[in-house]
């Protein structure tokens, strides 16, 4: 009878001792320590977000050159362009499920200031879409509505009807309305005119107003309510918001003690309005030429943009904080070379946690525009790159010169890009956290 004794196990010619089982582990583990290292060193940066094109214009019965971007509850787009369409004057147009129906052809004409977009959007109380057209009417202007066919329609393209509500004359009713407009409470619409009016002579026009369309049974009726005169102001460019006592707030492009800008509030007061600046630019490190959009945060304080200045001459974002008297505050300055002819042009957005993004019309690391993030801080706030445009050169497939941005529901952005292309007449791309 023969006894064996084994004292270790043997696999492939190795004894398994305690001392060989360690090894073993540690040289495992070293082993997958410098793949880790090796793999986060040689990967390529992850991006934190996705530019996604969803719609490239034609330039033909789609439009060209799209300059306004607005979104309803259920997540669909409605925009115009400034050119194209069957009429060549531009289009109102609805994309939904990646495919884009014509709604409106403009009839009115168009030229001037490239910057300043031709068209503005906002949705009504009562859901239809209300605007404005820069030349549109005698060539001085309009204020509209576009509603949908009253009657059914089968067609995939059903074209909606537009009603003038107001014709500039560019007299003393003013002429040129840009930025937002502004419902109240009673439905009356609130604006302003880039020119006209009878409070000054700008050079070579008057400074422009704020005005109020007031409807009745015969038809909407127009109230100046301001009128600037240069040294409070001149050439109001944001439009108009309001808050919730019903106070009116804009900015100026000019004008001011300086000439570089005011941001303006006009409030309730008897049967007419006060008006008061609670903010003059200084052209220092503040910027000048505010001539992008206003909006508010939850606590009713001003956010908005320069054109030109800061510290690096690109412009600035700043807010206004309502502490009593109004306080600025200067949160960003651009880097870049912006246009020396046209002060860089900013739309601004806030999410429900206070992050602004904003698009820049010629400002970014290639000349062409940007999306950007700025979140707030302990420290102050934070910018972060989200699209630089035209980053692929000649001709710019992914777009150049943004001019609106909104936030969809699952915090996805969505913007238009006024030319470039896949056909060099602009295009709706979207950007996915």
């Amino acid at each position: 009878m023969h006894s064996h004794t084994r004292s270790h196990t043997s696999i492939f010619g190795l004894s398994w001792s305690p001392a060989n089982v360690a090894l073993t582990i540690l040289l495992t583990l070293l082993f997958l320590i410098f793949l880790l290292l090796f793999l986060t060193l040689t990967a390529p940066p992850a991006q934190g977000q996705t530019y996604r094109i969803l719609y490239n214009f034609t330039g033909g019965q789609d439009g060209a050159y799209v300059d306004s971007l607005i979104m309803d509850r259920a997540g669909n787009l409605y925009g115009t362009t400034r050119a194209g369409g069957s009429l060549t004057f531009g289009t109102l147009f609805k994309f939904t499920r990646g495919f884009l129906a014509p709604l409106y052809n403009f009839t009115g004409t168009g030229s001037g200031l490239f910057a300043f977009p031709w068209h503005y959007l906002v949705f009504g109380p009562d859901g239809n879409l209300y605007g404005t057209e820069k030349y549109g009417g005698l060539g001085w202007g309009t204020v509209f509505k576009l509603r949908p066919p009253a009657t059914a329609c089968n067609s995939v393209l059903c074209p909606w009807i537009q009603t003038v509500l107001y014709r500039f004359s560019g007299a003393y009713d003013g002429a040129n309305p840009t930025g937002q407009l502004s419902f109240d409470r009673q439905g009356n619409i609130y604006g302003t005119t880039l020119l006209g009016g009878s409070g000054g002579d700008c050079n070579p026009s008057p400074c422009g107003n704020v005005y109020e369309l007031t409807p009745g049974r015969s038809g909407w009726t127009e109230i100046v309510i301001y009128n600037f005169t240069g040294r409070e102001g001149a050439y109001p460019t944001s439009g108009i918001i309001l808050d919730a006592d019903g106070n009116l707030f804009g900015s100026t492009l000019g004008g001011g003690d300086l000439g570089d800008g005011t941001v303006f509030r006009l409030s309730p007061w008897g049967s007419g309005w006060e008006y008061s600046t609670i903010y003059e630019f200084q052209a220092s490190d503040d910027g000048y030429y505010p001539h992008g959009n206003l909006i508010f945060d939850a606590s009713g304080n001003l956010y908005g943009s320069t054109g030109w200045g800061g510290a690096s001459g690109a412009g600035t974002v700043f807010d206004l904080i309502r502490l009593g008297d109004w306080t600025f505050d200067l949160l960003y300055t651009f880097t870049g070379s912006p246009s020396p002819n046209i002060p860089e042009f900013v739309n601004l957005v806030m999410d429900n946690a206070g992050n602004l993004y904003g698009t820049t019309f010629s400002v970014g690391a290639y000349g062409n525009g940007s999306v950007f993030k700025l979140s707030p801080g302990v420290g102050g706030w934070t910018y972060t790159s989200l699209h630089d445009f035209c980053g692929d050169g000649d001709p710019c497939a992914d777009g150049a010169n943004p001019a609106s941005i909104v936030i969809g529901s699952a915090g996805n952005l969505y913007g238009i890009a006024n030319g470039g292309g896949a056909h060099g007449f602009g295009l709706i791309w979207e950007i996915t956290p």
